[in-house]
């Protein structure tokens, strides 16, 4: 399975791509989106275009976008909410599932703590995937959000499979 995370934003969307094989993870890319233009449109535009392009060119066959939190700023939280719209809705314009995930929930499948900084999940992502350059802080995060995602689809399978074994 080919997983594509998503860190919203609405200056720079990080995005990550990872291959899952069995519970083995590969790096397959990562970047980030920067947003350009004058005005909000322009910049929701330009990240929908990068966006898009990223998804043709790797061809994911699952999406995780990473849950906004309510910070102090209402504008800033709302232009945010803006800039996950075009994350959340690229991969369903693709024909792909997306799963949201909640910050904390992210670095605590990733780093083992839900407050881990970026520096911390930075260094379980190499960990994790070895030998992956990073294209900075958001795309690290991107890889977090998909590492975060094959996790718990692996869990939720083997799940479903221990309850029909149980019910059979």
């Amino acid at each position: 399975m080919r997983v594509i995370g998503i860190d919203p934003g609405l200056r720079n969307l990080g995005w990550g791509v990872i291959d899952v094989i069995g519970t083995r993870l590969r790096h397959v890319g990562n970047g980030v989106c920067h947003s350009a233009g004058d005005d909000l449109a322009s910049r929701l535009l330009s990240l929908h275009v990068q966006l898009s392009d990223v998804v043709t060119r790797f061809a994911p066959d699952a999406a995780a976008v990473e849950q906004t939190f309510v910070n102090k700023d209402g504008a800033g939280t709302l232009k945010l909410g803006q800039a996950r719209g075009i994350a959340m809705l690229v991969p369903a314009q693709a024909g792909l599932r997306v799963g949201e995930y909640a910050p904390n929930k992210v670095k605590k499948t990733v780093v083992g703590v839900g407050h881990a900084d970026k520096g911390q999940v930075a260094h379980m992502v190499r960990l994790q995937l070895p030998g992956v350059d990073l294209a900075g802080p958001d795309a690290a995060d991107a890889l977090a959000i998909a590492i975060c995602h094959a996790h718990h689809v692996q869990t939720a399978g083997q799940y479903e499979a221990a309850l029909r074994k149980a019910t059979a």
